[in-house]
C-alpha cells in the first residue's frame, strides 16, 4: 500500500470518525439523549479509533523502514518525497478537527454530568431531610452520589 493510499484511508477514517462526533454532539445537546444511540456511537468510536491507531502504526512503521525520522518532521519529509504532501496536510487537518470535536464532546458531557449530580443531591436531600447535621441539630445535609459508571 502506498503512503498516498494509507494517508486518503486515514483521512476517511477520520472522517467518519468526525461524523459519529457530531451525531454525537447532536444527541448529548438534545434534552433527553438517547442512551442507547450514545452507546451505539461509543461503540462505534472505540472500534474506528483501534482501526486508526492500527493504521498510523503500520504508517510509522513504513516512515522509519524507509529511513524517515520519527515523528511529523520525519512523516512530513516522507509525505513530501513520495509527492503526497496535500494528502498528508489534509489527514493533519482533520486530526486537528476531530480533536476539537472530541474536546467539545467532553465539555458537554461534563456539563450534563454536573447537572445530573446536582439534581440527585436534591432529590436525596427532599427524599431523606432528617438526617442530623455536625452540630447536632436536623436539617437538609448535602449528600453525594457517584452517578458515574
Amino acid at each position: 500500500m502506498s503512503l498516498t493510499q494509507l494517508l486518503d484511508d486515514q483521512r476517511a477514517r477520520l472522517d467518519k470518525l468526525g461524523t459519529l462526533l457530531e451525531e454525537e454532539r447532536a444527541l448529548l445537546l438534545d434534552g433527553q439523549p438517547d442512551g442507547k444511540a450514545l452507546q451505539r456511537l461509543a461503540r462505534d468510536k472505540a472500534h474506528l479509533h483501534e482501526t486508526l491507531e492500527a493504521t498510523e502504526a503500520k504508517r510509522a512503521r513504513v516512515q522509519r523502514r524507509l529511513g524517515y525520522a520519527s515523528g511529523p518532521a520525519g512523516a512530513r519529509q516522507a509525505a513530501k518525497d513520495a509527492d503526497c504532501l496535500p494528502q498528508w496536510q489534509a489527514t493533519l487537518d482533520a486530526a486537528r478537527r476531530i480533536s476539537r470535536l472530541n474536546t467539545g464532546n467532553g465539555n458537554l458531557l461534563s456539563v450534563r454530568m454536573a447537572h445530573n449530580q446536582r439534581t440527585l443531591d436534591y432529590i436525596h436531600r427532599i427524599a431523606e431531610p432528617d438526617v442530623y447535621a455536625a452540630n447536632g441539630r436536623a436539617g437538609l445535609q448535602a449528600r453525594r452520589l457517584n452517578a458515574r459508571a
